[in-house]
Formats: C-alpha cells, sequence, structure tokens
C-alpha cells in the first residue's frame, strides 16, 4: 500500500507532509511505502492536483491543500490493509 505525496520541490508544507505520512507508515512495517510525486508530472493528472500538498492513500485522495496528521493517516491505512 502506498501513501503519495505530491507537491512541488519542498516548501515547507510538503516535508511536514511526508513527516506526517511517514510517521503513520512506521506503524505498519513493510506494508506501507510513502512515495513523492511531482505535483506537474504525469501521475499528478490522474488525481487533477489543483493544489499542494496532495496526499493519496491507495487511490484515495485523503488530504488537498493541507498536511494530514499521522493520527488522521492511520485509520485510513487500516482500513486498507484490513481489505474493507
Amino acid at each position: 500500500l502506498q501513501i503519495k505525496v505530491f507537491g512541488t520541490t519542498l516548501p515547507a508544507r510538503i516535508v511536514s507532509a511526508l513527516s506526517e505520512a511517514l510517521k503513520a507508515a512506521e506503524r505498519f512495517p513493510g506494508q506501507v511505502e510513502v512515495v513523492k510525486y511531482d505535483a506537474l508530472g504525469p501521475e499528478a493528472e490522474a488525481y487533477g492536483v489543483l493544489s499542494t500538498p496532495l496526499v493519496v492513500v491507495g487511490d484515495e485522495v485523503v488530504g488537498r491543500g493541507k498536511v494530514v496528521p499521522a493520527a488522521q493517516l492511520i485509520p485510513v491505512l487500516e482500513k486498507y490493509l484490513a481489505g474493507a
């Protein structure tokens, strides 16, 4: 399962979004990978990135234009990992 974080370069909000995603991923060793994508890259087109950071779990957008705290990401990850 991937947490995708879309952003341009590495402004503070992107760094914070990546940090929170990594904190959440640590709760699920070997099951969750955090990947940073360029908001202007081809992968971003599928999600209609208009503001960053954009945080996606699986294929579900869970945060648009804001940092999603690890505490909010963990239940989403649990849902996906449980097969719901």
